[in-house]
């Protein structure tokens, strides 16, 4: 059996797991689906022990006996922001994971912004306050859960993302870390100093007993128990998934950008070793640390993209699988006017409004599914319009390519309609599962799987380029029409509902 790279991505509908040889190529992969948690409106939440479980499952089902002993090491990329709490001695949570996508902690946001901490958080994290990150998720559970903050003084309740839970229970306990680029996801971590900031842990009462050690995105920071893999594997790799996504886009000079289309978008910029704080509602985040030296990125968020779909297909019923979004969408020559802003969880970059709500305007009554199903594809596509414009004023340079990897990147439509909203080429590569590439990259230059970043960059192969084929007039009108739709969701959920 060749030698191999086993890249476990964990996201947030399901669990995968890839097998990559020398040259970037997949070798075998397996993919677990694991239930979503809805207890209230705007809460998200997972088992953890069903992320557990089902990241697991779908490593056995790619590590054959005859593979498992040809893996030199393993790399993780994992679900963002979504907090985990667990106890240290037998590593059971406490609670259910609250995801990402969860807005349970919009007040205690609000109560941060009163107290004067908006440009704190901003300038020592590089984030915004806003309930998609950790920080105020831990609140919410200490609370929550009686008895749990003298605990977690004690240094009995361990806090993690996902990446730190799968470790501790792959080691058998044996190590509680993350790395760099999934700490600066938390709002805890300054991303200045590379360390947990003490200020934003005492205003929260957040113990740093609780927390991770944070580490390199390419180190060797453990092993795996024998018991549960078959063999003991180096894991090798830690980087939260956009981050992953953007390495194995090979995107290592600043400038060069990537957007990935899964349950929400994300559009990463490399700036290299400096971090450039953002005045049009980015957030600037570590995109990964290697051998000592920090690499920074620009990232604007969307928070739902394929969910989207997923809500054409669950709630609405017009579709029964993402595919048929294509060839419904080119049955129209346009939406008719229609409109669809998937605000579903608020808003994301730039706009940061938690209190957005999804909708569907310009409806008539010729308006049908086909209509429906192209607003939602221009959705995402302007999505990423407003964050690339961001993106550009930000720092300065101009767009000139966009590296698109994700589920919704195999959709040849929405792919062409992402060039004419951008007007810039749109690159996608060969392998799409980019982001399990990236973990598989990581692993595999911390144990010389690779040699250094160029040679990893040769491995890099087109697909397909889309060329933008709309004039600039018709982009602007289409856009602003876009901007006139968000506008009308903004705010939508007031204080007293």
């Amino acid at each position: 059996m060749t030698e191999s790279i086993l890249a476990l991505d964990q996201g947030t509908t399901s669990s995968r797991a890839m097998l990559f040889d020398r040259d970037g190529r997949a070798l075998r992969a397996a993919n677990v689906e694991y239930p979503q948690l809805y207890p209230r409106h705007g809460w998200v939440e997972h088992d953890p022990n069903d992320i557990l479980a089902s990241q697991i499952a779908a490593a056995r089902e790619v590590l054959s006996s005859d593979a498992a002993g040809s893996v030199v090491a393993l790399g993780i990329a994992n679900q963002r922001e979504t907090t985990l709490l667990w106890d240290r001695r037998n590593g059971q949570p406490v609670h259910n994971a609250i995801v990402w996508q969860d807005r349970r902690t919009t007040g205690t946001c609000d109560d941060l912004r009163a107290a004067g901490w908006e440009d704190e958080i901003r300038s020592r994290t590089g984030l915004v306050i806003d309930p998609y990150f950790s920080a105020t998720k831990i609140r919410w559970l200490l609370d929550a859960v009686p008895g749990l903050q003298g605990r977690a003084e004690r240094g009995e309740i361990a806090f993690g993302t996902v990446d730190s839970f799968l470790i501790h229970h792959l080691t058998g306990g044996r190590h509680h870390v993350t790395d760099a680029s999934n700490a600066s996801r938390t709002m805890l971590f300054n991303i200045q100093t590379l360390d947990w900031d003490d200020d934003i842990l005492h205003e929260l009462r957040i113990p740093r007993a609780m927390l991770p050690e944070v580490r390199s995105s390419s180190e060797v920071v453990g092993t795996t128990d024998r018991t549960i893999l078959g063999h003991e594997i180096h894991i090798a790799a830690i980087a939260g998934d956009q981050q992953a996504a953007t390495f194995g886009q090979a995107c290592f000079e600043p400038g060069m950008s990537k957007q990935t289309y899964g349950t929400g978008s994300f559009m990463l910029m490399n700036t290299g070793d400096a971090p450039i704080r953002s005045s049009h509602g980015l957030l600037t985040t570590v995109a990964w640390r290697i051998a000592g030296r920090t690499t920074y990125a620009l990232e604007g968020a969307s928070f739902v993209a394929g969910a989207a779909v997923q809500w054409l297909r669950d709630e609405l019923g017009i579709i029964s699988n993402a595919s048929e979004t294509a060839e419904l969408a080119a049955s129209v020559p346009s939406s008719g006017g229609v409109a669809f802003v998937p605000a579903f969880a608020g808003l994301g970059a730039p706009f940061w409004d938690p209190n957005a709500r999804g909708a569907l305007l310009g409806l008539t009554r010729g308006s049908g599914r086909a209509e429906i199903v192209r607003a939602v594809l221009e959705a995402v596509a302007f999505q990423t319009r407003d964050l690339a414009t961001a993106m550009q004023a930000d720092s300065g340079i101009n767009l000139t390519n966009l590296r698109v990897d994700g589920g919704m990147a195999v959709n040849d439509v929405l792919m062409q309609m992402q060039a004419d909203a951008l007007g810039c080429p749109v690159t996608r590569p060969a392998v799409i599962e980019t982001t399990a590439l990236g973990a598989a990259f990581l692993a595999g230059l911390a144990v010389g799987f690779w040699k250094d970043t160029d040679e990893i960059a040769q491995t890099w192969r087109l697909d397909r380029e889309f060329l933008p084929s709309m004039a600039d007039a018709e982009r602007d009108r289409n856009y602003r029409g876009w901007l006139r739709a968000v506008e009308r969701t903004r705010n939508w959920v007031q204080d007293d509902e």
